[in-house]
């Protein structure tokens, strides 16, 4: 992908959760929320602080990671419909 977030912004993937409860109920598309579970694509450089040296990002392609609901904007790129949010609109890095 030819995509490259600026400063300290992540490009990220929502993962699908499962269409089935462990009861074995299927939940239908109408009643599936958003996920808020996702793998990272791309990541920035990372932010600047007030010296202007470049903060590291906590975060790598490829990390599973938690977000807010309502976190991140959503574009579409090459077909497929991803988030670009801030390094600080994630809640944690799944292991």
């Amino acid at each position: 992908m030819a995509f490259r977030p600026l400063g300290d912004r992540v490009l990220v993937k929502r993962v699908e959760e499962e269409a089935k409860t462990k009861g074995g109920i299927i939940i239908p598309d109408t009643a599936k929320e958003k996920p808020q579970e996702g793998e990272v694509i791309a990541v920035g450089a990372g932010a600047r602080d007030e010296a202007g040296k470049r903060i590291e990002m906590d975060v790598k392609v490829g990390d599973r990671i938690l977000f807010g609901k309502w976190s991140g904007s959503e574009v579409r790129l090459e077909g497929e419909d991803l988030l670009i949010m801030k390094e600080s609109d994630i809640l944690g890095v799944v292991a």
